[in-house]
């Protein structure tokens, strides 16, 4: 079983950065895809980066620019570095393997504020 533990959380003020990071035990790590969902109040829980065992990357449209996700194989880590963060990225963020049947992390609380 893969097991996933993300860090980074906070509360940051609109126009800031946060990075988080996930470290993976269980898989051997370089041959995987990684991932990040997020999910807001009120809302499902949304897919919106993503980085193949290659290290290509795929966002979904309202992070495009903004967020960077990247990963150290020998750290067994993926991060996200997100800048110019807005109210509106507040949400409980999740690393996840192995897509939506797979395995998840606890979360990890982001809070855009003043």
């Amino acid at each position: 079983q893969v097991q996933l533990v993300e860090s980074g959380g906070g509360l940051v003020q609109p126009g800031g950065s946060l990075t988080l990071s996930c470290v993976a035990s269980g898989s051997v790590f370089s041959r995987d895809t990684m991932g990040w969902y997020r999910q807001a109040p009120g809302k499902q829980r949304e897919w919106f980066a993503t980085i193949t065992h290659r290290g290509t990357t795929y966002y979904t449209d309202s992070v495009k620019g903004r967020f960077t996700i990247s990963r150290d194989n020998a750290k067994n880590t993926v991060y996200l570095q997100m800048n110019s963060l807005k109210s509106e990225d507040t949400a409980v963020y999740y690393c996840n393997w192995g897509g939506t049947d797979g395995s998840w992390g606890q979360g990890t609380q982001v809070t855009v504020a003043s």
